[in-house]
């Protein structure tokens, strides 16, 4: 039977190149999946799996989300009544935490605790821009199914989760220090990296999130 993902558009990411690379993980996972890019909160009601992509700022981002009518609502019966797999991505992983801290106070969704705060890093450029190996606290976790040991994964990023709950954090990456790179609690999953233009390792990712039985 097919199943339907929802990838929510909240008017930045990119959409598309997340939208190929599930279709391509489908393929490779032998599952069959619509994978429908949407801004209508009644896709996300009948979703299987919802992915929800970002990037740019945390503010923006939540702006466009609760400028879709239903959406949030939608989310909040889907991913936290209804228990289906969640996958943040980017700024979709930060959306999932508390508050965040850029340019001001910007409420996230609080699924998961904790601040998106900017991220010291002495002479480091920023944005952290390129690859970067992770470091699997969860090992065992579902989504790794397949990876190789300190996995490399694509970072495009100014801003990181702090003050979580450690217990939720799947993967962390070194950038002047440890920096969340992955969250996952139950049914739920986020990325700090871009999982989309991550190659094999994203892909592989994604295939293992098309298969996830939480």
């Amino acid at each position: 039977m097919s199943q339907l993902v929802a990838v929510v558009d909240p008017g930045s990411g990119n959409l598309a190149s997340v939208g190929r690379a599930l279709r391509h993980a489908a393929l490779d996972a032998g599952v069959e999946a619509e994978i429908r890019v949407t801004t209508e909160a009644a896709d996300v009601l009948a979703a299987d799996r919802v992915v929800l992509p970002g990037q740019g700022a945390f503010a923006a981002c939540r702006r466009g989300l609760d400028a879709l009518p239903g959406m949030v609502e939608a989310l909040e019966r889907r991913v936290r009544r209804d228990a289906v797999p969640f996958l943040g991505i980017c700024v979709g992983m930060q959306l999932m935490a508390a508050r965040g801290l850029e340019h001001g106070e910007t409420p996230g969704l609080g699924w998961l605790p904790g601040d998106v705060a900017p991220m010291a890093v002495g002479d480091l450029p920023l944005p952290q821009m390129g690859w970067n190996t992770l470091a699997l606290a969860q090992p065992g976790h579902p989504l790794f199914a397949g990876l190789e040991p300190a996995p490399h994964a694509y970072f495009v990023h100014s801003y990181a989760l702090t003050g979580g709950d450690a217990a939720d954090i799947a993967a962390t990456t070194d950038y002047a220090g440890p920096r969340v790179a992955i969250v996952a609690r139950g049914n739920m999953a986020g990325t700090q990296f871009h999982v989309e233009k991550s190659q094999h390792v994203g892909l592989r990712m994604l295939a293992n999130f098309l298969r996830w039985k939480p």
